[in-house]
C-alpha cells in the first residue's frame, strides 16, 4: 500500500494484478483506498474508427509537455468465446512506454456489453491513489452501447467523425446523451465545419446545468485542437467538482455496478453452458423457465 500511494509503478501494477486476479486479501486493500478527488478522471468514447486511440495518445504527449503524470486504461475488444483480446491499443502508444511519467494498462472487455472491463471501477481507483494527474480510459467503440462510461468519468470526451453527419440523429439515444465535450477528429475532411455547425445546435439543445457543452475540432495525427480539448477538460472539471448531487449520482452508479458483480460472482457461464445443452439434450429447454429457476423465482 505505501509504494502505490507514494506513486511507484511497479506497487501499482501488483496492486491491480491483486485486484483482477481477486487474490486473497484483495477487498482489504480496496477498502484502505483513501479518497482522491485530484485525479481528472476522462472517459473517451465513440463510434468506430473515430480515431480515438490517436486523440489519447496526442493528449498525453501535450500533458507530458506540461509537466503531468498520465494514466490510460487502454479497454481492448474481446472474443464472446474465450474473453481474449482481440486487440491491443498500447501498440499506438509505444513511445510513452519508457517514460515514467506514464502508466499504460489494457484490459480486456471479456465480454461486457458496455465497452467496459469488469474491473474496471476498482483499477481507476487504484490509479487514482497512485497520484496520477490524468487518468484516461479509452473504451472499445461498439457504439451506442457505451454508455457506462459515463458512470465511471468525471468527464466523457464522445470522439466522431464528419461522416457521422448522417447518423445524428441516431446518435442522440446512446452516445450523444453522455457526452461533456464533443470532439469531431480528422476535422480536414469533407464536410467538417457543416458538421460542427450541427452538432453545436444539438449540443446546445442538451446543455447541462452549469456546463455548456463544447464541440472542438482536432486533426489528432498532426496535434491540431489538443490544447483546446485539454483546456476543456480542466475547465469542465471545475464545473462539476463542487456539485454534489452529480458526485453522489457518479458513485450510486460505481456502488450498483460492484453490487450488481458481487452478488452475480458465483454465476459461471461454463456452468450455465453445460446445464443448458444438457438440457437441449433433453428437448425440454426454455430460457425463461431456466432463467427463473436460476434466479430462484
Amino acid at each position: 500500500m505505501d509504494g502505490l500511494l507514494r506513486g511507484e509503478i511497479k506497487a501499482l501494477a501488483r496492486c491491480i494484478s491483486l485486484v483482477e486476479n481477486e487474490a486473497t486479501g484483495y477487498e482489504m486493500l480496496l477498502e484502505q483506498l483513501p479518497d482522491n478527488s485530484h485525479t481528472k478522471v476522462v472517459g473517451v468514447t465513440g463510434p468506430p474508427g473515430a480515431g480515438k486511440s490517436t486523440l489519447v495518445n496526442a493528449l498525453i504527449s501535450h500533458l507530458l509537455a506540461s509537466g503531468k503524470r498520465v494514466a490510460i486504461i487502454a479497454v481492448d475488444p474481446s472474443s464472446p468465446f474465450n474473453f481474449g483480446a482481440l486487440l491491443g491499443d498500447r501498440i499506438r502508444m509505444a513511445q510513452h512506454f519508457g517514460d515514467p511519467n506514464v502508466f499504460i494498462r489494457s484490459m480486456a472487455s471479456r465480454g461486457a456489453l458496455g465497452g467496459l472491463s469488469p474491473k474496471i471501477i476498482e483499477v481507476s481507483d487504484l490509479i487514482k491513489a497512485a497520484g496520477f494527474d490524468y487518468l484516461f480510459i479509452e473504451t472499445v467503440g461498439v457504439g451506442q452501447s457505451e454508455v457506462e462510461i459515463a458512470g465511471i468519468a468525471d468527464t466523457t470526451i464522445v470522439v466522431v467523425v464528419p461522416e457521422a453527419g448522417d447518423e445524428i440523429q441516431t446518435m442522440k439515444a446512446g452516445l450523444m446523451e453522455i457526452a461533456d465535450i464533443f470532439v469531431v477528429n480528422k476535422a480536414d475532411r469533407d464536410n467538417a465545419d457543416s458538421f460542427v455547425k450541427n452538432l453545436r445546435l444539438l449540443a446546445h439543445s442538451k446543455q447541462q446545468e452549469h456546463w455548456e457543452i463544447p464541440v472542438l475540432k482536432s486533426i489528432a495525427t498532426q496535434q491540431e485542437g489538443i490544447n483546446e480539448i485539454t483546456t476543456a477538460i480542466v475547465r469542465h472539471h471545475e464545473a462539476v467538482q463542487h456539485q454534489h448531487q452529480r458526485h453522489s449520482l457518479l458513485l450510486a452508479e460505481k456502488a450498483y455496478q460492484l453490487i450488481q458483480y458481487r452478488r452475480m460472482h458465483d454465476i459461471s457461464k461454463k456452468t450455465l453452458q453445460a446445464e443448458i445443452q444438457a438440457q437441449i439434450a433433453q428437448q425440454s429447454f426454455n430460457l425463461y423457465r431456466y432463467v427463473s429457476e436460476k434466479a430462484g423465482r
